[in-house]
């Protein structure tokens, strides 16, 4: 069960940063994360990541975190 909430996760994450017209470069930037870990999380086997993490990148991505989870 736990896999199918990050692999959903990914894909939402994935989305939301292609709406914003950003490539995961951009982003990993924008939110102060390595490219590799953002790669990872839009992959089809994604880690876990932390709040402080899903902090970043809500901020990266110019919104709340309640809105990008």
């Amino acid at each position: 069960m736990a896999k199918d909430i990050r692999i959903q996760f990914s894909h939402r994450l994935r989305k939301l940063r292609t709406e914003a017209g950003m490539t995961q470069e951009e982003l990993a930037r924008k939110s102060g994360i390595s490219v590799k870990y953002l790669q990872n999380l839009e992959s089809d086997d994604p880690k876990n990541p932390t709040l402080m993490i899903l902090e970043k990148i809500a901020k990266g991505l110019g919104m709340q975190l309640s809105d990008l989870l």
